[in-house]
């Protein structure tokens, strides 16, 4: 097709040239009835659009174009800005209407070339411009990060929930950058996208005793995207506590509780029997409640079945958030120690569950080892963050080029009860 416009001189029928941006080829005037061989008609009287000549138009509305022709339709819409990009649309199967379904851009031009065809199948054309201005209305992203202030174990990750979600990786990064931890002594550290709206923080290893740790945005008034910017966000302050890390060993029966590197305690306990095997690996204390009321049917356990029970519970220490504790279970004190005879939680004798209790904070760590359950998740029932290793971990930062592998599940035969 031409984009020149050639000169053509008048015939006797006062044929007149029409210069149609379209760049759609010019053709003679002559006797031809063939409606398809007409120059194309110019469409101005049969379609209208939303946006205004002359006026900037707001970027956050969709652009439409709407055929005023009961007799004609629209056949074909181009829209795009002076940066080559363009808006991706729907047309209505009748031809009446067609209508963005992608977001314009502010401050941007933008060129409409819409085809349409008359009654008697005639071609039609007409170009429409127009210019966005700033949007009468901006998202905005706003960040709260967890937990909430206030004294924590070592394992505790920082969360940052984000108001609106954030797909794109290059606006991942803008969020990102913006996210600050400091802690001190310092520590190296990287953020973690579990979704389009959650991101957590964890060091390589864990918090160092008795740190402090200070986390801050510093995302208002940047631009993440067309029309989102950062938003407010209240900066958060945590103390660290003591180094505690309680290991059960799910083959030996046993939970060691470690202070800062060293043994403090060993007491005997029961796992998960089979069928429901206590999860493997790396847990955060989530929370202790004095009494909870433990049902069958929480977990999936029909009512009134052989596995099926109601007990009140005490000195429950929560690890998942799907219901499995370190907890008082008297019941079971002839198989602490000897025998997994529990339905996925760590049961230990009252005196031993107080103890516990007492003992350790919320982002403490709970390790298991030697069970024969799964894995603790990474994410969604807890904090099983530390089951992510260090370099998987970081490919989930957008600021981290290379792609995302697959985490391997390594099996190991035994594992030693040791504090890590």
């Amino acid at each position: 097709m031409s984009h020149t416009d050639l000169p053509r001189s008048r015939t006797a029928v006062g044929c007149t040239l029409l210069v149609i941006a379209l760049g759609a080829g010019l053709t003679g005037c002559g006797g031809d009835d063939d409606p398809l061989a007409a120059e194309p008609y110019d469409a101005a009287d049969q379609v209208s659009f939303s946006g205004g000549e002359g006026k900037p138009t707001d970027p956050d509305k969709p652009l439409e174009v709407v055929a005023e022709d009961a007799d004609g339709r629209i056949t074909d819409v181009t829209a795009v800005d002076a940066a080559g990009r363009y808006v991706a649309g729907e047309l209505a199967a009748d031809g009446t209407r067609w209508h963005s379904t992608s977001p314009l851009a502010a401050g941007a031009r933008y060129t409409v070339r819409v085809s349409t065809e008359n009654g008697d199948g005639a071609p039609g054309r007409k170009v429409f411009t127009f210019r966005t201005g700033r949007p009468t209305t901006k998202k905005h992203l706003n960040v709260t990060f967890g937990p909430k202030q206030g004294t924590y174990g070592v394992g505790q990750p920082i969360t940052a929930e984000l108001s609106l979600p954030v797909k794109d990786r290059t606006q991942r990064a803008v969020v990102e950058r913006a996210l600050k931890v400091r802690s001190t002594p310092a520590v190296e550290g990287a953020w973690h996208w579990v979704d389009d709206k959650e991101l957590h923080y964890r060091p390589k290893d864990y918090w160092p005793a008795r740190a402090t740790v200070q986390v801050r945005s510093n995302l208002e008034g940047i631009k993440v995207g067309d029309r989102l910017w950062g938003g407010r966000s209240k900066p958060l302050r945590l103390g660290i506590g003591d180094r505690v890390v309680a290991v059960t060993d799910a083959a030996a029966h046993t939970l060691t509780l470690y202070k800062n590197g060293k043994e403090v305690k060993s007491v005997p306990v029961t796992t998960g029997k089979p069928g429901f095997e206590t999860r493997n690996g790396v847990k955060v204390v989530l929370g202790k409640e004095y009494f909870v009321r433990m049902r069958g049917t929480s977990i999936g356990i029909a009512a009134g079945s052989n596995e099926d029970y109601d007990l009140p519970v005490y000195y429950a220490t929560r690890v998942t958030w799907s219901g499995e504790y370190v907890h008082a279970a008297p019941w079971s004190v002839g198989s602490q120690g000897s025998a997994n005879v529990s339905h996925g939680c760590t049961g230990m004798s009252t005196g031993n569950a107080k103890w516990f209790f007492d003992n350790v904070r919320e982002g403490d760590i709970v390790k298991v080892v030697n069970s024969d359950g799964d894995t603790m998740e990474a994410f969604g029932n807890g904090f099983g963050d530390w089951n992510v290793p260090w370099r998987k971990w970081r490919e989930g930062s957008a600021l981290t080029a290379g792609p995302s592998q697959a985490a391997g599940a390594q099996q190991t035969a035994r594992l030693a009860p040791t504090a890590t």
